[in-house]
């Protein structure tokens, strides 16, 4: 059985085929599959014929026709709805969640910042909002049409396991490492639209050593766990900022995994960027904490106890 699909421009055709045709084969391979391409003469669309068994060739249908509607929502969606990019504190709507907002002061100065400027720096305690903050600022440029997609990375360092001894090849390896923005997309999309984001291009999640060589524009770039880059990776990201992009830099300097804690990238960072125009600097403390409680008082009584015996904390 042949079924086919038809393909308006090129968006829609990046978005089911992808580069090179790579999530095509993929489509292929995950469906069992056989799909071939015939391109307009205008070179603006294609029509996209699937072979295989009616049940196969559903759900395969289903799954592309799936990416295309949220991609077209996501041009077009709430045209009545405020165009700043964030209004009393709210600043993205989930659709089957409560709004994401800022809960504290610092949580506020550290969103209007990142729509301020084209690079933010934050510092702060684990549980201060950063990541889930950035990864909401970003969905919300995304809606905006400030940005046509979202990158997030981070460094790859081993906090008391080895990557070697751990299952699987390189992607189940690092996998782990980036489950917290997984985790985060996931709250805000729900699997199935954070699904069609990732599989059309629009949202990629990466080591920090995949954004070598590349320039990204129009893109919301986000680097988390940025206290375990050194200064050669960290100006490496930073020089990956292309036109029409945003930056945003997290991290947390109690929380360093580097073998030499002073060789962060973050530690030097607010001295090598002071007064460059459109950086802006955000710092959170244990009062911005947003998780249980007791995290504020678990942070408090570290940061106590470290003053009182440097060497024990190192």
């Amino acid at each position: 059985m042949i079924k086919k699909i038809f393909l308006r421009d090129q968006d829609e055709i990046l978005l089911a085929l992808g580069v090179q045709d790579r999530k095509l084969r993929a489509l292929e391979k995950e469906f069992k599959i056989d799909a071939t391409v015939k391109y307009n003469e205008d070179g603006q669309g294609a029509e996209l014929s699937l072979k295989g068994t009616h049940s196969r060739l559903d759900k395969a249908l289903a799954r592309l026709k799936k990416i295309l509607e949220m991609s077209a929502k996501m041009k077009t969606e709430e045209p009545e709805r405020d165009r700043v990019p964030f209004k009393d504190n709210i600043i993205f709507r989930p659709e089957h969640a409560r709004p994401v907002e800022a809960r504290t002061e610092n949580q506020k100065k550290y969103i209007e910042a990142v729509f301020d400027n084209d690079l933010v720096v934050s510092v702060g305690p684990a549980g201060t909002g950063k990541t889930f903050l950035a990864c909401a600022c970003a969905l919300r440029a995304l809606e905006l049409g400030m940005v046509e997609r979202i990158i997030v990375t981070r460094p790859i360092v081993e906090a008391g396991e080895k990557l070697g001894f751990l299952p699987g090849d390189i992607n189940e390896k690092t996998d782990p490492y980036l489950r917290p923005i997984y985790d985060a997309f996931y709250a805000m999309l729900g699997v199935e639209r954070f699904r069609a984001l990732k599989y059309g291009n629009v949202l990629e999640i990466a080591p920090l050593a995949y954004m070598r060589g590349r320039t990204l524009e129009k893109a919301f770039i986000i680097l988390d766990e940025a206290q375990n880059t050194l200064p050669a990776q960290m100006k490496m990201f930073l020089t990956r900022m292309g036109i029409n992009s945003k930056m945003v830099v997290n991290g947390d300097l109690t929380q360093i995994d580097l073998p030499q804690k002073n060789q962060s990238a973050l530690l030097q960072l607010p001295k090598i960027l002071k007064g460059v125009p459109g950086v802006a600097f955000a710092d959170f403390g244990p009062e911005d904490v947003v998780r249980h409680p007791l995290v504020k008082n678990i942070l408090r009584a570290y940061d106590k106890w470290e003053k009182k015996t440097p060497k024990a904390a190192k």
